[in-house]
């Protein structure tokens, strides 16, 4: 699996705005750290302002470190899957263009596997009416986004699109998963 420090495993996703993915995800027993960034794209050392133009290849991504002992790779996908739109291309709600693409970036076979299975699940189970379009492919070099955007929701709780999209997801994640959450 994809080692961190100290036994820790490491996932890279991307699910639209990183704000909705990393605010989910900090509240995730086992999880370790959340950090906004990108991943995916040509361009070296990106910025916000060139990944949101939509040139730069880049999918605004999570990496999270979280403790397999605690947290399987599976049920991060769980999560990931529930709180975003897994069929729309380039896409999640008004968000639009390739940097809010959904896509697992695996660190290790193993997770590509679990992926795929997870998703061929999902798929069987016909929970939404078009075909599932995350992009499953090897994780590739993560770019920290800039400190304003790390742990915006928890600086910016009143600001009107983490009012009206991240916070309903967090709910939406609360419910799901309550046994699962950080005391």
């Amino acid at each position: 699996m994809a080692q961190a420090q100290n036994g820790k495993e490491i996932a890279t996703l991307g699910g639209g705005c990183f704000w909705c993915l990393e605010a989910v995800f900090d509240e995730l027993k086992g999880v370790e750290a959340v950090e906004s960034g990108y991943m995916g794209g040509h361009l070296q050392d990106p910025t916000y302002a060139d990944v949101c133009g939509g040139d730069s290849g880049h999918a605004e991504v999570v990496q999270i470190s979280f403790d397999p002992a605690v947290v399987g790779f599976r049920e991060i996908l769980e999560v990931f899957f529930l709180i975003h739109d897994p069929t729309t291309q380039n896409r999640q709600g008004n968000d639009t263009g390739p940097q809010y693409r959904s896509a697992i970036f695996y660190h290790s076979p193993e997770q590509n596997a679990t992926a795929e299975q997870v998703i061929a699940k999902l798929e069987a189970a016909g929970l939404w009416d078009r075909p599932i379009v995350t992009e499953v492919t090897a994780a590739s070099r993560f770019y920290a986004a800039e400190g304003e955007h790390q742990e915006y929701y928890q600086r910016n709780p009143h600001q009107a699109y983490c009012m009206m999209v991240v916070q309903p997801k967090v709910a939406k994640f609360r419910k799901h998963f309550i046994g699962k959450l950080k005391k």
